[in-house]
């Protein structure tokens, strides 16, 4: 959770115009859902809240002032410039200390798996309840020296304390297969390639074009 307090102003103006006035203040126009409550319609600095996300993770709890008094607000959607990389908006749940929440939490792996193998990430979330305060940013999966066939379910994942799993322990998060050879990626390209109907010239023959190609010339210089 971040420690830091976002002051955020009441937003009165809505639509297009009123989000590109916002944001050309460097703030950003963002709602609070929750609690049986209307929707709070909020603006709020737009460095700090960037700043405040990317260090709380996907699933950050700030600490909003709204009129004097803090709020506990989970994050839920947001919207950014896909070339500038700045907020456009931001959703918002309010949850209090203590509040258990559902969250998606990220899988990360750690160390390296044996060698001439593939480590694939079948899954890289999984569904966790924990207290809205205490939510882990992502949960660690140690791979160091896995061999061919190890396959690691969503109950074998080691949770933070405080956190309990929600999604089926039966889901495999990460499966460690044989990595492909060359030869073999080579193969699958050519049978890509003959099902799609493509033909290439055999190095012999293409090599006896040249030849051929090359012999009126080497002809005429003979006959001078």
């Amino acid at each position: 959770m971040s420690e830091d307090l976002i002051k955020a102003e009441a937003r009165t103006e809505f639509g297009k115009g009123a989000a590109r006035r916002i944001r050309r203040a460097d703030k950003v126009p963002a709602v609070i859902y929750g609690h049986g409550n209307e929707p709070v319609h909020v603006t709020l600095p737009g460095h700090d809240t960037l700043m405040a996300i990317r260090h709380g993770g996907a699933n950050a709890v700030l600490n909003i002032e709204i009129d004097g008094k803090v709020q506990l607000a989970l994050t839920k959607q947001i919207q950014s410039d896909p070339i500038k990389g700045f907020l456009e908006h931001v959703d918002f749940v309010a949850v209090k200390k203590g509040e258990k929440v559902t969250v998606e939490v990220p899988v990360h792996t750690t160390g390296e798996a044996a060698k001439e193998t593939f480590v694939q990430i079948e899954n890289n979330v999984v569904s966790v309840e924990a207290e809205a305060t205490h939510i882990p940013e992502a949960i660690e999966v140690d791979i160091e020296g896995a061999e061919v066939g190890t396959q690691i379910l969503a109950s074998q994942l080691t949770l933070p304390k405080g956190s309990t799993l929600l999604t089926d322990g039966e889901t495999l998060i990460v499966n460690i297969t044989q990595a492909t050879t060359a030869a073999e990626v080579e193969a699958e390209l050519a049978e890509a390639e003959a099902e799609a109907g493509i033909e290439h010239d055999a190095p012999e023959a293409a090599a006896d074009e040249a030849a051929a190609d090359e012999a009126p010339a080497e002809d005429a210089a003979d006959s001078e």
